[in-house]
């Protein structure tokens, strides 16, 4: 891939990149960050640090160590001024990526949700998971 590689991953993405280094949507967003871009908004990014500071997350690994890896990511993202309102994903709560993809010129969102996957392609950008995502040449 190239440097034009620009990439929307969704909150539960992010959430399983933090919590399993290892894992598949860690892979994914470090092939982002390696060979393109990442793009965040402000509403993805309210809604990621909402979610990482549940305290169900505290088993796995702490507040803080969340709360610098969210602060990591933001400093290697590009944050992207959502100039379009989009409605067309059949969960409301969802179109804030589409928004932030569409807005951010992308080529991919990566994403494990049944209703963003179910809408790919998306105006030309492709919808897919993270296992898919390492997969592209």
């Amino acid at each position: 891939m190239t440097a034009d590689l620009r990439v929307v991953c969704d909150t539960n993405v992010i959430i399983s990149a933090m919590l399993l280094p290892l894992s598949v949507p860690r892979q994914a967003i470090n092939r982002a960050l390696r060979e393109g871009r990442l793009l965040i908004s402000a509403a993805t990014t309210a809604e990621l640090d909402e979610v990482i500071r549940r305290p169900r997350f505290d088993k796995y690994v702490s507040e803080e160590e969340r709360i610098e890896f969210l602060t990591a990511l933001v400093h290697e993202a590009e944050l992207v001024n959502v100039v379009e309102t989009v409605t067309d994903c059949r969960d409301p709560r969802n179109n804030k990526f589409l928004e932030l993809a569409v807005s951010g010129r992308a080529t991919h969102i990566v994403t494990g949700d049944s209703d963003l996957l179910a809408i790919h392609p998306f105006r030309g950008i492709s919808v897919v998971s993270p296992s898919s995502f390492l997969t592209l040449a």
